[in-house]
């Protein structure tokens, strides 16, 4: 569960890295990354659940 809260909160800085290189910086090339990270990060917030529940059966 920690490797996965370590990815996730990994991603989200991604995201907003790139998301403040669009609308900081004008940098148009970020708007893809960011949208491909918001992707990961959903991924991994849906694996998440999916852990938590499993744990919390036990």
């Amino acid at each position: 569960m920690k490797d996965l809260l370590v990815k996730i909160n990994a991603e989200i800085e991604t995201f907003k890295a790139e998301a403040e290189s669009l609308t900081e910086k004008g940098i148009k090339a970020a708007e893809p990354r960011a949208r491909k990270s918001t992707l990961e990060i959903e991924k991994l917030l849906k694996e998440f659940r999916k852990v938590s529940i499993e744990e919390s059966k036990k």
